[in-house]
């Protein structure tokens, strides 16, 4: 860690976790009229809105691998395998997130040269617009469904609770929250219930309340003290031999 401030790793991720929120949020309502018209692609669209919306999911796929590229120096101190199941879990979220904004530029590509365009076969057209909008449904099930409640929930809230970087209650909450997302997320994938359904919301609830607390708490508050103690991180321990990790 040397030449690294673990306070200023902690705000920049505290900073990046508060993004995810700004950029997703607005990014869904502004792809309302795209993801729910099934005949968008033949209207007159709304292309500007969801490009917009895109760029927004660019900066929210960095965001999210940002999280993992913060947090990797500190926490691969209290385990090297859960630090880098993090990071893994945080990139594969990512590249999903950019599959699905490739399917939604896709279907405003093809409402521009082909919507409306003389000669065009309409019910095709609709068909691969309802395709490609299938494919964000499910890249937003397995990336910020799955992957969040894996990455962002079990095992970062893992990490967190083991070396008491935040507060332990507050880490509790990632780590009950990881697991009910999970559980939301399975129930959705095998039809249980439909994706995006009151039931799955209130499930999700737990793990929305840790990240945005968790973020919350880093900008205001960084790592604590007791944390960084424990991992050989603080300014008197700087100089001192890495603890092993554990390779659990």
């Amino acid at each position: 860690m040397r030449g690294t401030d673990p306070q200023k790793l902690a705000r920049i991720g505290g900073w990046l976790f508060i993004a995810t929120f700004v950029t997703s949020i607005p990014a869904a309502f502004l792809y309302a009229p795209l993801l729910n018209h099934h005949d968008y692609i033949l209207g007159a669209g709304h292309d500007t809105r969801i490009e917009f919306g895109a760029f927004l999911e660019i900066l929210l796929a960095i965001a999210g691998f940002g999280t993992a590229v913060a947090f990797y120096p500190i926490v691969k101190r209290q385990s090297q395998g859960l630090a880098l199941g993090y990071v893994a879990s945080r990139t594969v979220e990512s590249t999903l997130i950019v599959v699905g904004i490739a399917s939604v530029l896709a279907t405003v590509k093809l409402r521009q040269d082909l919507g409306g365009a003389p000669g065009a076969d309409n019910a095709s057209l609709v068909l691969a617009g309802r395709q490609l909008t299938a494919v964000h449904d499910m890249t937003v099930l397995l990336g910020p469904s799955f992957c969040a409640a894996i990455g962002n929930g079990i095992l970062l809230g893992t990490l967190m609770y083991l070396s008491g970087l935040v507060p332990r209650r507050l880490a509790l909450i990632g780590v009950v929250g990881g697991p009910l997302a999970f559980f939301a997320a399975t129930g959705a994938l095998f039809n249980v219930y439909d994706q995006g359904s009151a039931v799955q919301g209130l499930l999700t609830i737990p793990e929305i309340i840790w990240e945005a607390s968790l973020g919350i708490y880093l900008v205001l508050r960084g790592f604590r003290k007791q944390g960084l103690d424990h991992l050989g991180l603080t300014t008197t321990n700087a100089s001192r031999p890495a603890p092993v990790a554990s390779t659990t």
